[in-house]
């Protein structure tokens, strides 16, 4: 099948194999099309293309100029050195081993502060807040509710919910009062740079590290990006007094 001739451009064939590699220099996000026949005619029509202005300059002779020459001269260093560091960088390696040790040299890098699940209903006024809190405190209407029907936040449409949260992420004086709040307790007015708050605790969760297996592909790749750039200084720095001449 990837033999398959899609195309004859000044009798060179275009195969299904050819326009495969092709479509891998697509950007990332469009590789999800590669199996759409539109997309990949599109991408054909591109290739015929770009063949046929390379016959068009083989007819003129460009390649036979002093500026082709130079353009292939470089593009052959390029190639050079990019295989050239990679055959330097193929046996980098980092084992199972010096990932644990470093996880545990470094354990507090892993580890998440204490955080609270909590929702919140943002007004305009305080007096419009501390209405909504005596609302609820009477029982004539639900936090989530009263949120979804009153607050002037986005997450007025999930019920208020802002999910999990952890010292820094809101603005101070939220973020005291909710670590201070008592789960299940709405606690309030509270007055920030964007209005008067409810708040309303629904979790509150201990610090934590994770565990190894959780970080362990970080580290591996952290670590091996120091191994190759160690790698890489060291080698730059003998290639420079084996060639340069200062």
């Amino acid at each position: 099948m990837d033999k398959k001739v899609l195309a004859v451009v000044a009798g060179e064939e275009i195969t299904e194999e050819q326009l495969n590699e092709f479509l891998k220099n697509v950007p990332r996000e469009q590789q999800a099309y590669a199996s759409n026949p539109q997309f990949r005619q599109q991408y054909l029509e591109q290739l015929i293309a770009l063949r046929a202005f390379a016959q068009l300059g083989e007819d003129e002779k460009l390649d036979e100029t002093e500026d082709f020459k130079k353009i292939m001269e470089n593009a052959r260093k390029d190639i050079l050195a990019q295989m050239a560091m990679a055959g330097v960088m193929k046996d980098i390696k980092v084992t199972d081993e010096e990932a644990k040790a470093y996880y545990e040299a470094n354990s507090q890098q892993f580890c998440k502060g204490e955080t609270v699940n909590a929702k919140h209903i943002l007004t305009d006024s305080e007096e419009k807040c501390s209405a909504i809190l005596e609302s609820i405190a009477d029982g004539k209407v639900q936090f989530e509710e009263a949120a979804k029907e009153q607050s002037t936040c986005p997450s007025g449409a999930n019920g208020g919910d802002l999910g999990e949260f952890g010292r820094g992420q809101m603005v101070k004086e939220f973020e005291d009062a909710a670590f201070a709040a008592e789960v299940g307790h709405v606690v309030g007015p509270v007055q920030t740079q964007f209005g008067y708050h409810l708040i309303k605790v629904e979790k509150k969760n201990e610090p934590v590290t994770a565990a190894f297996e959780e970080v362990a592909a970080n580290i591996k790749s952290t670590l091996l990006q120091q191994k190759q750039n160690e790698v890489y200084t060291n080698k730059v720095k003998e290639l420079k007094e084996r060639y340069v001449q200062q």
